[in-house]
């Protein structure tokens, strides 16, 4: 008969694993936000007026 063995891991190192993934989510987060800031996005040249004192008159 064979003995099963069940290594489980110590409270340390699965802290350290989340810890791990945590950091390397917020590394790729910062990066991303990094990148799309190099990104020119197109703005609008003009800006708009609208008049809309002629709309509450007619109100």
């Amino acid at each position: 008969m064979q003995l099963k063995y069940n290594r489980q891991s110590s409270l340390g190192s699965s802290l350290l694993r989340i810890f791990i993934k945590i950091l390397f989510a917020i590394v790729i987060f910062i990066i991303a936000i990094f990148l799309i800031e190099k990104v020119n996005f197109p703005s609008p040249q003009k800006k708009y007026d609208i008049e809309i004192t002629n709309d509450i008159k007619k109100l």
